[in-house]
């Protein structure tokens, strides 16, 4: 169960790199709206809001591993 875990925040910290580096490289958004570096930085505040949540996600995650890798032990 371990692995899985590490291997989904990795596959998540891949996503959040491409998409950063999506956002710093591109011109023009989905609505047609030029990119300044006010609407860049909005854009990367959105996207490290998520990835909060899903850190907050995975720390529980691994608080129940943990807590039920101990339990099977004893």
């Amino acid at each position: 169960m371990m692995k899985l875990w590490w291997v989904t925040n990795f596959l998540w910290f891949i996503l959040f790199v491409a998409l950063s580096v999506f956002i710093g490289i591109r011109s023009v958004d989905g609505t047609g709206a030029e990119q300044t570096p006010e609407l860049r930085l909005v854009a990367f505040i959105v996207l490290v809001a998520f990835f909060a949540f899903i850190l907050l996600c995975q720390l529980g995650f691994l608080y129940f591993i943990k807590k039920g890798k101990s339990a099977s032990v004893e």
